[in-house]
């Protein structure tokens, strides 16, 4: 038995049994997948997938009893691996975060200036994404961290922690009627609206506070960023949602801002971490950094289940 032939069964059901697939994801040939699963079966005594002809349909009832423990001995393998170059090297390596792009263009630069200057020999690689490829790369190893407010807490292999708490913006240009008030629902539905994609930074929260009052907003245009958002405000085309934080006013000048927290109620960004994972030691350092109601001990009591419920930070 060998990890090759654990990872050929891995990819194999993650690539829904297509062999080519999983060749090309393990840079070996398709012949090489096949033998390597075949040798692993022959070894265990038991068929691991359901076979039509040479082509794999699933897995047996065997499999998928299998399964879950190759998943550990392969995850076992890379945190035993992550925990040898840790002792190596206590103040350098590779830290990944994955974000969305309003958590890393406004939420993330203080926290990352901070672990920066605490830990220099260390490499930061920042990736963006919808909230669902967040998860997805932290489900796949390829981040550490996640950092989204939508998605996380859906997957049972993450966990996904609170971090802080924050509400949404309308923002108009100089001017505009809206900022004489009142603000309602039924005021913003009367304009065009261009704010995030659904599945983006609270999106949820406006569909349904307006659908509650049975009303249908008329979106023009959606993005996943909020700069793009204000720019097209500037430029007429309807009045801007955003979240809180991306509206600076000594950089937006040419708009205002107006708290829409009564109308789409109180979003909650979450920062997540593979459930099992070797975490090394900087990394619940730049965790804490970026939440500080989330110190090392917290986030390990909560790995271990032994925090039922964590105050939302502010």
């Amino acid at each position: 038995m060998n990890f090759q032939q654990l990872r050929s069964v891995r990819e194999a059901v993650r690539c829904s049994f297509n062999l080519t697939d999983v060749a090309n994801t393990l840079h070996t040939s398709q012949p090489g997948v096949s033998r390597q699963i075949r040798e692993l079966e022959e070894e265990l005594g038991i068929e691991l997938f359901v076979r039509a002809g040479k082509r794999l349909t699933g897995l047996t009832e065997p499999g998928g009893h299998v399964l879950p423990i190759i998943e550990r001995m392969l995850l076992d393998s890379h945190n035993l691996k992550k925990a040898g170059e840790e002792f190596v090297a206590q103040q350098s390596g590779l830290l990944s975060i994955a974000a969305t792009h309003s958590q890393a263009r406004y939420a993330l630069p203080g926290a990352v200036q901070e672990f920066r200057e605490q830990f220099p020999g260390v490499k930061l690689h920042l990736h963006q994404g919808s909230p669902k490829q967040v998860a997805e790369m932290l489900l796949s190893g390829e981040v550490d961290v996640g950092i989204a407010t939508e998605a996380l807490s859906e997957y049972d292999e993450l966990l996904a922690l609170p971090c802080y708490r924050w509400t949404h913006s309308i923002v108009v240009p100089a001017g505009h009627p809206l900022l004489d008030g009142p603000l309602t629902l039924e005021a913003l539905a009367a304009y065009p609206l261009i704010t995030y994609g659904p599945g983006f930074t609270g999106r949820s929260h406006i569909d349904e506070a307006f659908a509650q009052r049975q009303l249908t907003p008329n979106i023009v245009l959606t993005a996943m960023d909020a700069d793009v958002i204000k720019t097209y405000v500037e430029l007429g085309m309807g009045v801007g949602i955003v979240a809180s934080i991306a509206f600076e006013a000594e950089r937006d000048t040419g708009l205002r801002a107006l708290d829409a927290g009564a109308l789409f109620g109180i979003n909650q960004t979450k920062l997540a971490v593979r459930k099992g994972s070797y975490i090394r030691g900087y990394v619940y350092a730049f965790i804490a950094s970026f939440a500080p109601s989330l110190p090392r001990e917290v986030v390990e009591q909560a790995l271990k289940g032994e925090v039922e419920h964590l105050h939302e930070g502010l």
